[in-house]
């Protein structure tokens, strides 16, 4: 019964997250709203709903250890599986213009650990991160404006959202639907991650941490492997490092603000995962910088570090769980 929970719910999720983005795509070009503004906006937020409406969830249901674990377990599960995968079909060019993207993802992932050890994350933690987040809107919005070439990307990533619903009912249909289904998944995800968690003996934060940041990661290296295929990996990096950002900016800040009460952060999240997640942002900064390619070695080490990461934390998680 607790898996049926756990991928009916995360089936959901990925349903009505994927139909809220069509169908919000949809609806924005019908209004004449310029694809680079769509991109930034509702592309951005649409396809974090998922990992949002957990956050959410968990926090206002009294198990906050599953939402912080969800968002550093994601971004770790981003960068050592979804960047490693693909490198193994095809080596993945980093794009040298995500230079600036590499240094906001590594300042939030080093603003976000600051944050956390001096805990629990309150509002004004939340205010700090949302503001962030904002930054890098603002920046990107201002870089779009002043160069064409990014704007005619922006209108050709916004024609690979296949199935865009055509007429207005289907439009309304298509929202509707990714409105309710995200709550709904939310509410059995995070209700078969609490049952997986007591059954396994293990915290809450792992099974955020492991589980659910995996399921979660799906369309991104569903997204990644398919570029592989057809030898276009190059806009994996600059997918990756943007969805890490909004993980930690936007997702966590939304939920520190709206959290009833202050998030503690589990202890050995402080020592092990937050370490592992800055390493991993480090790694794909250097492989960026220095590399310029991740070819099959540097994707089996990314593999075999995720791997590793997720015996040592199933190999801690014998001992008492981690709070909530």
């Amino acid at each position: 019964m607790m898996v049926l929970l756990l991928f009916g719910g995360l089936t959901w999720l990925l349903l009505a997250g994927d139909l809220l983005v069509r169908g919000a795509v949809a609806l924005a070009e019908r209004a004449g709203i310029p694809p680079m503004v769509v991109g930034l906006t509702i592309v951005a937020f649409g396809t974090s709903a998922p990992e949002l409406f957990i956050s959410l969830r968990a926090v206002l249901s009294g198990v906050s250890d599953v939402a912080v674990g969800n968002v550093v377990g994601s971004n770790i599960a981003n960068v050592l599986l979804v960047i490693g995968m693909p490198a193994l079909l095809t080596p993945t060019v980093c794009d040298r213009s995500i230079g600036t993207d590499l240094i906001f993802m590594l300042v939030a992932s080093g603003v976000f650990a600051l944050l956390c050890f001096f805990g629990p994350l309150g509002s004004v933690h939340g205010g700090i991160l949302v503001a962030g987040i904002a930054v890098v809107l603002l920046r990107s919005a201002r870089e779009a404006v002043r160069s064409p070439e990014v704007q005619a990307a922006a209108a050709e990533e916004l024609e690979r959202v296949l199935g865009l619903p055509k007429n207005g009912w289907m439009i309304a249909l298509f929202i509707t639907v990714g409105c309710v289904g995200l709550p709904i998944g939310a509410d059995l995800l995070v209700d078969g991650a609490v049952q997986i968690a007591e059954h396994l003996g293990v915290s809450k934060a792992v099974v955020g941490l492991s589980i659910i940041a995996i399921g979660t990661s799906l369309p991104e290296l569903a997204t990644t492997l398919v570029a592989a295929m057809h030898k276009n990996s190059d806009v994996a990096i600059g997918n990756i490092v943007g969805s890490n950002l909004f993980n930690i900016l936007a997702i966590m800040g939304i939920t520190a603000l709206v959290a009833p009460d202050p998030i503690p952060i589990p202890d050995e999240l402080l020592r092990f995962d937050l370490v592992v997640m800055l390493a991993a942002a480090a790694a794909l900064s250097y492989l960026a910088w220095f590399r310029g390619t991740i070819g099959r070695t540097a994707g089996s080490a990314l593999l075999a570090s995720y791997a590793i990461y997720l015996v040592a934390l199933y190999g801690q998680a014998s001992a008492p769980a981690l709070g909530g």
